[in-house]
C-alpha cells in the first residue's frame, strides 16, 4: 500500500468518525465564496487544522472548514476554502481533499473559482462555465508512481467537465434569467496576477479565463472517476487599456457581489442531481 493511500485511510478513518451521513455532492468554494456555507443546513463542521493530513487554507477569503449538510434537499460535502499551489503546498497535497471526498462517497463534484477575465465580452460580475482547461502552466498532480486504486495511469481528459451537467446548468440559468458565458479557464500557478504580454498570450492560445485554482483538483477527480461541474465568477479584467493594476480586495468584492447567482445556480443544479 502506498503512503498516499495509507495516510487517505487515516483521513476518511477520521471524518467518517465525525459525519454520521454520506454525500454523493461535494463542494469547493473559492475566492469570497464562502457565504456559500450559509445556504447549507450543517450538521457537522470540522476545522481543516483538527483532520489528519489535510493541508490548511492561508488565504484571504478562504475558509479553512469542511461541512457536512444538506442543500437542496441533498447531503453535501463542503470545503469551505482551498488549497494552492502558490501557497507552497505540492500538487498533491493541493488535491488531497478530491481523493479523500471520493473514498467518502462523493461521485459529483462542484468547483468554484474567481477568474480574470480575459475575453473581450467578459465583463466584472460575470459567470463562465468551465467546458475545458488549459493546464500547461500548472504541474500535473498525477506525476509519479500511480496508485491502481485511485485512478488509471493515463485517464482520459477529452470531457474533463461534464457536458450532461453543464447543459442543466443552462437551463437553469435560462430560466431565472441569470446571464452566464461558456469558456476555456486556464490554470497558472500565481500568486502574482498575470502581466500584459501574458493575458494576451492565453488569450492567443485559446484562454477565457485565468487562475490560480481549480485544475489540479479537476484533474485528480477525473482520474478518480468523479463528474465535475465548474463555475468561475469574473473578478477582473486582464485585458484593458486603462490601468491595469488589479488588487485582492477588488477580487474579493467582485465575488461576493456575484455570490447570490452562484449559489442559485448550484442549488438547482444539486435539486436536479
Amino acid at each position: 500500500m502506498s503512503v498516499l493511500l495509507e495516510q487517505l485511510q487515516e483521513t476518511v478513518i477520521y471524518i467518517k468518525s465525525q459525519f454520521t451521513n454520506e454525500a454523493k455532492i461535494g463542494i469547493i468554494l473559492g475566492s469570497g465564496l464562502g457565504n456559500f456555507s450559509t445556504e447549507i443546513i450543517i450538521e457537522k463542521e470540522i476545522a481543516y487544522s483538527d483532520i489528519p493530513h489535510f493541508p490548511v487554507s492561508t488565504v484571504q477569503g478562504h475558509g479553512g472548514k469542511l461541512i457536512l449538510g444538506e442543500l437542496a434537499g441533498k447531503k453535501v460535502l463542503v470545503m469551505s476554502g482551498r488549497f494552492h499551489f502558490y501557497e507552497g503546498y505540492n500538487p498533491l497535497q493541493v488535491t488531497y481533499p478530491v481523493r479523500v471526498m471520493k473514498m467518502l462517497g462523493v461521485d459529483t463534484l462542484l468547483l468554484s473559482n474567481a477568474a480574470g477575465g480575459v475575453h473581450p465580452d467578459f465583463n466584472v460580475g460575470d459567470l463562465m462555465i468551465i467546458n475545458d482547461h488549459i493546464s500547461f502552466f500548472q504541474i500535473n498532480p498525477l506525476l509519479g508512481p500511480n496508485d491502481d486504486s485511485l485512478g488509471p495511469r493515463f485517464p482520459d481528459m477529452s470531457e474533463p467537465y461534464s457536458k450532461a451537467l453543464i447543459n442543466k446548468v443552462l437551463a437553469i440559468a435560462s430560466t431565472n434569467n441569470i446571464k452566464v458565458h461558456q469558456g476555456v479557464y486556464t490554470g497558472v500557478t500565481g500568486p502574482t496576477f498575470e502581466t500584459r504580454a501574458e493575458y494576451q498570450f492565453i488569450k492567443a492560445i485559446g484562454g477565457h479565463a485565468v487562475g490560480m485554482s481549480t485544475v489540479q483538483e479537476t484533474i485528480a477527480a477525473v482520474h478518480c472517476g468523479m463528474q465535475v461541474f465548474a463555475m468561475s465568477v469574473i473578478t477582473d479584467l486582464g485585458i484593458r487599456e486603462e490601468e491595469n493594476i488589479i488588487t485582492h480586495e477588488e477580487v474579493l468584492q467582485a465575488a461576493k457581489e456575484a455570490e447570490p447567482k452562484l449559489t442559485l445556480l448550484f442549488k438547482e443544479l444539486i435539486n436536479q442531481l
